[in-house]
Parts: structure tokens; sequence; C-alpha cells
């Protein structure tokens, strides 16, 4: 069976709407689809960092609750495990205000096995931070060395815009271990100041890598790859909260890998058109249902119609 495994934060959520707190659960970029992905099942595999403290115990208890692999987590007992606060406006878009304290040794790991097509998730800041950068580097290396497909979230949040110069060496650095690379128009923006999709894949994508999704929220989603480019409808939904919904696509779109059975050659050769639509009904679909809920990821029910 083909793995998934996961490299990012774990942090604790608490949501905010009208300034009080409405919501709080384990999270994390990368966290929230392997959930997701845990409670379809497919056993996904988590590396990561959580304090030896009470929130990391309830973050290692929901994982192993959700069938996720713990193993490769490190528990550091010289900080605290992170908190994220997201702040819901009118259309239910989060700002995130974060507390950290790390301790100096971080995401000190043992390399799982990886085996050809197993597919590995990588991103937001935990992917380019200077402090994890050669840990992180060295799962991409083992991954390509042994033929896995690279999944990278871009997820670049506007709180790191005066830092994109330093930063863009990580982030091409990334694309070009990347089989698929994955944004949202705000991504791009906040590094590029452009909103032009195609314009983006020409110029800053496909070079690094033929296969792109570009997400535009309530506008849906577009799909490109070599000689192929589609435009995919976000479904109707009147939202609760955003906070899991790219988290979730990446999820969703994962899942549909699995199920289309598409390989790392299949991503070179150029997957069919009815393919692609596929991977994208479930990205979309996860991404929708997150959306009507306060929870960061697909709930059991709902993981139970794919099974």
């Amino acid at each position: 069976m083909r793995k998934i495994i996961g490299i990012g934060e774990t942090v604790y959520d608490i949501i905010f709407k009208n300034n009080q707190p409405i919501s709080a659960k384990p999270g994390g970029s990368v966290y929230n689809a392997l959930i997701s992905l845990g409670r379809l099942h497919t056993n996904p595999i988590f590396i990561s960092e959580i304090g030896d403290d009470r929130i990391g115990e309830i973050i290692k208890n929901f994982l192993v609750e959700n069938q996720v692999e713990t193993k490769y987590i490190y528990s550091y007992d010289r900080g605290k495990t992170p908190l994220a606060l997201a702040f819901l406006d009118e259309k239910q878009n989060a700002d995130y205000l974060f507390y950290k304290d790390y301790p100096a040794e971080r995401l000190d790991y043992i390399m799982p096995r990886i085996d050809e097509n197993d597919i590995i998730i990588i991103g937001s800041y935990f992917a380019l931070n200077p402090v994890l950068r050669d840990r992180v580097v060295d799962l991409l290396d083992f991954a390509r060395e042994r033929k896995a497909i690279i999944y990278y979230d871009v997820n670049f949040r506007k709180s790191h815009i005066n830092d994109v110069r330093h930063l863009m060496p990580a982030i091409l650095d990334n694309f070009e271990y990347a089989d698929i690379i994955k944004g949202s128009d705000e991504d791009f923006i906040n590094i590029y100041g452009e909103d032009n999709a195609s314009q983006i894949y020409k110029d800053h994508i496909s070079f690094y890598s033929k296969n792109f999704i570009y997400t535009m929220g309530e506008k849906g989603a577009k799909i490109f790859a070599e000689n192929f480019e589609k435009q995919y409808t976000a479904n109707k939904i009147d939202p609760m909260s955003t906070v899991g919904a790219g988290d979730n696509f990446n999820a969703g779109f994962v899942y549909g890998l699995i199920k289309e059975e598409i390989t790392l050659e299949d991503l070179k050769a150029g997957v069919t058109e009815e393919r692609w639509n596929q991977v994208a009904r479930y990205a979309i679909d996860f991404s929708s249902f997150v959306c009507t809920t306060l929870d960061n990821y697909i709930s059991k029910e709902y993981a139970e119609h794919f099974l």
C-alpha cells in the first residue's frame, strides 16, 4: 500500500469570532490534511515536533485516535507546544496570531521508510524555516532518491511578506523538488505581487514542475499540466470558517492521487483530463465540507462516504 508522509508544524488552534473564542482544536497545515487522510483509513505518517506538555499530549492523542502514525514526532521538554489564534472576519476568513516557545534543538526525527510512488506532503513556513531547513531537505532528498511524489503547498502568509527576498532561495528549491506545486491566489500575491494564474505558471512554475494547482477560494481552482489547463468551479456553500480549506483541498487532492492510482511516471508523462477531473472533485469537495464546519478536517461521518 502506498504511504502518505507529511512533515509540518503542530499547533493548538483557538478560533475567535467577534473577539470571542468559539472553538479550540489541534491544527497545523499538514497536520489538518493528515487527520482527514487518517479518517479515510490511509494510515498516514506525520513528522513533526511537539512540546512535552498537556497541549502536546492532546495533539498526539488526537493523531493516534485518527489513525495517523506518530513514531516520527520529536517531543521536546525545553519549550511549549505553540498556539495559533485565528480571528474570523465577516467572510469567515482568518487572520492569525502565533505564540511560540521552541527549544534550541529542533526536529530530531528518524527517517521513515519511503518507497516508489509514496506521497510526501510539505508546505507553509515550516518548509522554508532556516532553523528546520536541513531536516526538511534530508526528507526531500531521500524522497526523490526513492522516486516518491513530492506535493508542495506554498501556503505563504502575509506575516512573511517582508522576508520574501530571504526566503526565495528555499521557495525555489522546494519548487525544484516538487512534482506537484499548489498555491492560492493570496500566496502568489504575497510572493510575486501577481494574480494571473496562467502567467504565474508560465513565468514562475513550469520551469520547475509541469503540475500546478492554483486555488481561488469561492472562484474555484485551476489545474495546469503539460499541454493541459482547466478551471474547476467551487461548490456553493454558506461557510462557517475557512481555516482548514486549503489543508483539506490538499487532503482531497492526495486522496484522489491514491484512488486514481496516479504514479510519478504518470505525472511526468501526462495525466488524462478524466483523471484530473476525479482528483479535483475530491479536493474541492473536501475543502467545501470543512468550510461548513468549525473543524479543521473532514468529519468521520463524511469520510465514511468514501470508504
